[in-house]
């Protein structure tokens, strides 16, 4: 149990639902949801799609999806790949042509095909007990009746709407300014978007007029994405990757996901007695720090779309290949990092819905950096994700980019099963930084014992360029421990990330649900 005389965040607890958002709004609506006779696969859809209205720096539905289920909380955990390809013409030759050698976040050669939309219906019509129609129905309210603007989406909105189109500052902003803290915000052309999808489905997104509109939208700043990219595209049933760490099993959505990574490091971790060191100390944090260096060395090497190409994935978490890389660590010193992304903070939403039926839904929906790519549909509203950042421009390289191709995804959704039962539906939104994440808040609550909103909220480190990078709550004694072992630390301007999480005590028959307190949500449980 917490110390409640200091500030924090207790679990809430449940028998018939729970739901942990990022954002109020979301996880009430996940409830009601529940409440009016849906499952937790119709909550999800609804709570990500208020996100999207809510959030929009974070998410929205020209974003990607990927989802891990367990229906009645057992096995075999079902995955979906919603992540979009590259318009047929996003070619390294393109990029040639435009003498461009590595590609820009705000750049129309980053956009790929929204992912989300069909994802969301595919779900819902598989899984789900209501219609997308019904399902959409709190994102629509939020959007035309408007909704409070958020302390955190206030102040990632202030800092990040430089980067809008101008159709984008149309929708997004309010006499050209972020709106503050505290402001009711209505955002009348995504309504109308959302109402078209609720009515017609995934054609409502993907053929007529929002189609129409996210073509020449984009074609107007140079973008080559065409109507047969957006008619064309299916996300797909994926068979999840897995790990076994300490009696439990550890579920991540295959390549071309980076779930592989949180999969690698924990291997790693689990050739280490974590559970008598100080969470906080160094050893265990130079321990994830080097089992991270490791892990992204595979990562960017080898991680790809799958279609294009072979990725070693049982190779790579095979138990030879976790010796190895625990050979590989030096508990005494630290080895020169590799070159780990500069930015951990691109923004995203990641939630977690349980219902009464155990159904376990862990859902990851993003537009990658904030405000995605920036450019926004003039009439939808619809902001474009800027994915293709997530391909490298070097030839022969397994991520290289090439028309109908998915990029290297940054969005992970978790899920934790025990013998044949789900346990624990997870998530740590935060770009790159997410395989660390998802390793950090795992061993948290495995090796050291914390309940899931306490495994959240423990402070986190994460290795910037050659940096490593702390969160204000980590020790200073750690921080000088640390530098003494060879790394090169700094404190982080910003928290890193986000997560959620819902364990299910089978024995108790009860739902304990934790919200990261780094974002502006929360969870509920009834």
């Amino acid at each position: 149990m917490r110390d409640l005389q200091q500030g924090g965040r207790s679990t809430v607890h449940g028998v018939n639902g729970a739901a942990a958002t990022s954002q109020p709004a979301a996880t009430l609506a996940a409830i009601e949801i529940l409440k009016a006779g849906g499952n937790a696969v119709d909550a999800a859809v609804a709570a990500c799609a208020v996100q999207c209205v809510v959030e929009p720096m974070s998410t929205g539905i020209g974003g990607d999806c990927f989802a891990l289920l367990a229906l009645n909380g057992k096995a075999p955990v079902i995955g979906f790949n919603g992540s979009g390809r590259a318009p047929r013409a996003l070619t390294l030759d393109w990029f040639r042509r435009q003498g461009v050698s590595e590609i820009q976040a705000n750049s129309t050669g980053a956009v790929t095909v929204p992912g989300a939309v069909d994802a969301w219906a595919q779900l819902v019509e598989a899984h789900g007990r209501m219609d997308l129609g019904r399902v959409l129905e709190p994102a629509i309210r939020c959007a035309e009746d408007g909704f409070v603007v958020g302390p955190r989406c206030a102040y990632e909105w202030h800092k990040d709407s430089a980067i809008l189109s101008v159709e984008g500052r149309r929708h997004y902003l309010r006499d050209g300014a972020a709106p503050r803290v505290g402001t009711v915000m209505k955002l009348p052309a995504l309504a109308e978007t959302l109402k078209t999808i609720a009515a017609q489905g995934r054609d409502g997104f993907y053929r007529g007029w929002v189609a129409d509109d996210l073509v020449a939208s984009l074609a107007a700043h140079g973008g080559v994405m065409r109507h047969e990219d957006l008619e064309q595209h299916r996300g797909q049933v994926v068979t999840p990757i897995s790990a076994d760490y300490r009696g439990r099993t550890v579920h991540q959505i295959p390549p071309n996901g980076q779930g592989l990574t949180a999969l690698l490091i924990l291997n790693i971790l689990q050739g280490f007695e974590l559970s008598g060191l100080d969470p906080l100390g160094p050893e265990r944090m130079h321990l994830e720090a080097e089992a991270t260096r490791l892990a992204w060395q595979c990562r960017d090497a080898l991680i790809a779309d799958p279609e294009r190409g072979d990725v070693p994935v049982e190779r790579l978490l095979s138990e030879a290949q976790a010796r190895r890389m625990q050979a590989a660590i030096d508990r005494k010193a630290a080895h020169p990092p590799a070159r780990l992304p500069d930015v951990a903070s691109a923004n995203t939403v990641y939630l977690t819905v349980v219902d009464r039926d155990r159904n376990v839904v862990s859902f990851i929906n993003s537009l990658f950096d904030h405000f995605g790519s920036g450019f926004c549909g003039a009439r939808s509203g619809v902001l474009l994700q800027n994915r293709g950042c997530g391909f490298v421009l070097e030839e022969g390289h397994p991520n290289v980019v090439a028309g109908g191709k998915r990029p290297l995804h940054t969005i992970i959704p978790g899920m934790v099963t025990q013998g044949d039962r789900a346990v624990l539906g997870y998530g740590v939104m935060g770009g790159f930084f997410q395989p660390v994440g998802h390793a950090h808040v795992l061993t948290n609550w495995i090796d050291f014992g914390l309940d899931i909103q306490q495994a959240i909220d423990m402070p986190r480190g994460f290795h910037h360029g050659d940096v490593y990078s702390l969160e204000k709550g980590v020790p200073a004694a750690t921080a000088e421990a640390l530098a003494a072992l060879g790394h090169r630390t700094a404190r982080s301007a910003e928290p890193m990330g986000g997560g959620q999480g819902i364990v299910i005590d089978w024995e108790a028959g009860t739902l304990s649900a934790g919200s990261d307190p780094r974002k502006d949500g929360c969870a509920l449980a009834y």
